[in-house]
């Protein structure tokens, strides 16, 4: 999947499984959480997140919440937080070496 826009935000809190909110731009957003899972120890008050315009004006929320830099020793640490592409070959379905998921 390619994201032609991407914004960086800040996070505030996660409302349910699909719905966070975020500061963008001086403005409290509500956004859509692709990964659905509990990710506790990503989604994290002030953390900067990316989001991606979902540009169809009929949806609730105007953004999807796709990644997040996470702090760890020695600086940030970029996490996807997009369901993993399935690869085409037998396995687990984790992408190949060099898979960059900008580009896909």
């Amino acid at each position: 999947m390619r994201y032609s826009s991407i914004r960086e935000a800040a996070f505030i809190r996660r409302l349910n499984r699909f719905v966070a909110e975020v500061e963008l731009d001086g403005r409290i957003e509500r956004v859509h959480v692709k990964n659905t899972g509990r990710c506790a120890e990503l989604l994290v008050p002030g953390y900067r997140v990316y989001l991606a315009g979902s540009g169809n004006p009929a949806r609730k929320t105007a953004y999807d919440l796709i990644g997040v830099d996470k702090p760890v020793p020695g600086g940030t640490r970029y996490i996807n937080m997009t369901p993993w592409p399935r690869t085409g070959r037998r396995g687990n379905g984790w992408p190949r070496a060099g898979w960059d998921p900008w580009r896909t």
